[in-house]
């Protein structure tokens, strides 16, 4: 989904001195030079406007939490990676190699939906299982991923025969995940935008085998007129909405295009309102809905959902705290949120999000 152009930069456009830097905050930036020295090659520095944003806002909004997933966020080599695989090209010693490695099943039977066909794994130690490139022809038999990204597919539920949505399905991550739970009846997945529509068809060609790729559809439609377009036509939608991406944003390379970036995230909320009311109009009566986001933001998560429950009468929340609780080992939860919206907080050891989850039943 593109965003609209703002005017003009409202914040500084280069960072302070490293003199000025308050101790803390040199501190993120001296571990980066750090490691780059360590490592013999550049590596990304924090984007010190990005940071200074998300110091005074995550400070207020998380309180004492911000510390520690701050930590992890601005020190990439804490990171985790979790390998979800693929049940259409399984090797049979990829599971052996895993367990070798130190991996283990993340998701276990407690959860209140875990199909057998659904299999990812994790490690508590840093690091990522190396990448296999596209080919084509080939299948890839797994996908890298944070873990907590699989919790918006887990709370999907989606049955076989099911009709499905992905709204704004690049890269296609969670798409894959859904084919690994079931087979829907009919699978819808749209991106708006050129690039990310054409990394979207890439994934599922690189995962899904082709009599099941004809099944699906893939669109580059507006997601705020799906649901004038396709009204009343599916049983379960995922909307994975445009958002800060907290990770990706601390890491920026351009400081012009950050600052633009943290002018334009004040319209985040309007447009991510938006492709959930046009959500609402494409799903059945009786049809589930799950937003989710990858950043901390109260703007765009709670206020959200809270604006849409308010303004649509026809929508109810869906309680998912069973299935927070069946995955609280492996995953770390902010306290306090209401029973239909998880909040995943990174932490050393648990490197997973952010990923905010909630989950709506249209009447």
């Amino acid at each position: 989904m593109r965003l609209p152009r703002a005017a003009a930069p409202l914040l500084p456009l280069y960072p302070r001195a490293e003199a000025a830097l308050p101790p803390r905050r040199a501190a993120v930036r001296a571990a980066g030079q750090v490691e780059s020295k360590a490592k013999g090659k550049p590596q990304k520095q924090i984007c010190q406007v990005v940071l200074d944003h998300f110091e005074k806002q995550y400070t207020a909004e998380l309180g004492d939490a911000w510390a520690s997933v701050r930590d992890v966020l601005t020190y990439p080599l804490c990171w985790q990676y979790a390998v979800l695989l693929n049940k259409f090209s399984q090797s049979s010693e990829l599971e052996g190699t895993m367990a070798v490695k130190g991996y283990y099943p993340a998701f276990h039977g407690s959860l209140p939906y875990l199909p057998s066909s659904f299999k990812c794994y994790i490690r508590r130690t840093p690091g990522r299982f190396p990448a296999q490139k596209h080919q084509a022809g080939k299948l890839k038999e797994y996908y890298l991923l944070n873990a907590a990204s699989l919790l918006p597919v887990l709370a999907l539920e989606v049955k076989d025969g099911e009709d499905v949505l992905d709204l704004c399905a690049a890269p296609g991550g969670k798409s894959v995940a859904i084919l690994q739970c079931a087979c829907p009846g009919q699978f819808h997945c749209n991106e708006y935008d050129d690039l990310r529509s054409r990394w979207l068809k890439q994934t599922i060609e690189s995962f899904i085998p082709e009599p099941l790729v004809n099944l699906i559809m893939v669109s580059k439609l507006d997601g705020r007129q799906i649901g004038d377009l396709k009204p009343e036509l599916y049983d379960k939608v995922l909307v994975d909405a445009p958002c800060s991406n907290d990770r990706s944003w601390l890491f920026s390379s351009d400081i012009q295009q950050a600052t633009l970036r943290l002018i334009q995230r004040k319209e985040l909320s309007s447009l991510q309102f938006e492709l959930l009311r046009s959500a609402i109009k494409a799903l059945r009566p009786g049809g589930s809905l799950v937003y989710s986001t990858c950043t901390l933001s109260k703007e765009e998560n709670s206020d959200v959902i809270n604006l849409i429950l308010n303004s649509c009468s026809n929508v109810m929340p869906v309680d998912i705290s069973e299935m927070a609780k069946a995955v609280s080992h492996e995953f770390n939860f902010l306290g306090g949120t209401q029973q239909h919206e998880l909040l995943v907080l990174p932490e050393k050891g648990r490197a997973w999000g952010p990923m905010y989850i909630a989950k709506l039943k249209k009447m």
